[in-house]
């Protein structure tokens, strides 16, 4: 049977990241996407214009439709907005067996804040310690650790303080450091670098839900969690290679890039 993965995020009405970038990821790399909407987002290329999270509630009642039915084997989360959906999404993420990829979005590509300030002691004791994976970048690092990363040095130290939270392994992404693309992996033991050349290109709206999401899939086809961030960092830095203009701001990767190279 086909993997099946399941994002639990919010809506992306431009469609360049969160659960619509999620399902793209999903679909370019052979595995059966499925959703949690946890909010919808009036959002374009020019950054978030308003969002509203569902009922706790709605979130279960999706959640555990899938799981109970479909069945998983991994799961992706990315905006939760609130502390009450946070600490949901924990403990049904931790009832699940199955990996879980958890990208602690707390600001969107513009600057807007996605994560209420109250839910950040809950990322960091509810959620972080059901993570198979976690997925910070360095603002995000910052919000939850106060680690400031200045410099590639600086990682180690950074990957440290989040796996202090519990998740079995960390990637720190190192995107917004001048030079290449440097990516740290790591469960505290051994250490994976992760280097790309970065590509003067502007549009590089959902590169966080799509990395989070192609390690997902990764996990669901079986991979280890190195050999599936590795192939997942290949796929998103082609997807930020091929990232289009659209609308007046910043554009998307491309999710479907692979369907367009020779």
């Amino acid at each position: 049977m086909i993997p099946r993965v399941l994002t639990v995020a919010g809506s992306d009405s431009g469609g360049g990241a969160g659960i619509q970038a999620d399902l793209k990821t999903m679909l370019a790399l052979g595995v059966h996407g499925m959703s949690v909407i946890t909010a919808v987002t009036a959002q374009n290329s020019l950054g978030v214009q308003g969002a509203w999270e569902l009922p706790v509630e709605a979130v279960r009642a999706q959640y555990r439709s899938v799981v109970d039915d479909i069945g998983v084997q991994a799961v992706k989360t990315g905006m939760l907005a609130s502390a009450e959906l946070v600490e949901t999404v924990a403990e049904l993420i931790g009832g699940t067996d199955a990996p879980a990829v958890v990208d602690p979005v707390g600001v969107s590509k513009h600057g807007d804040a996605l994560l209420a300030a109250s839910a950040l002691d809950s990322v960091r004791t509810k959620l972080l310690p059901v993570a198979t994976v976690a997925t910070p970048n360095l603002d995000e690092v910052a919000q939850l650790t106060g680690v400031q990363v200045e410099t590639e040095g600086d990682l180690a130290r950074a990957a440290a303080a989040v796996l202090a939270y519990g998740p079995r392994w960390v990637l720190i992404k190192g995107g917004h450091l001048p030079g290449d693309a440097v990516d740290l992996l790591t469960d505290g033991s051994v250490e994976h670098w992760l280097r790309a050349p970065r590509y003067d290109n502007r549009h590089t709206h959902g590169t966080g839900c799509t990395l989070a999401s192609a390690i997902a899939s990764g996990l669901a086809k079986g991979l280890p969690v190195p050999e599936a961030v590795t192939a997942a960092k290949e796929y998103v830095t082609g997807a930020i290679r091929a990232g289009f203009a659209l609308g007046a701001g910043i554009g998307p990767v491309d999710h479907g890039w692979r369907f367009r190279t020779p």
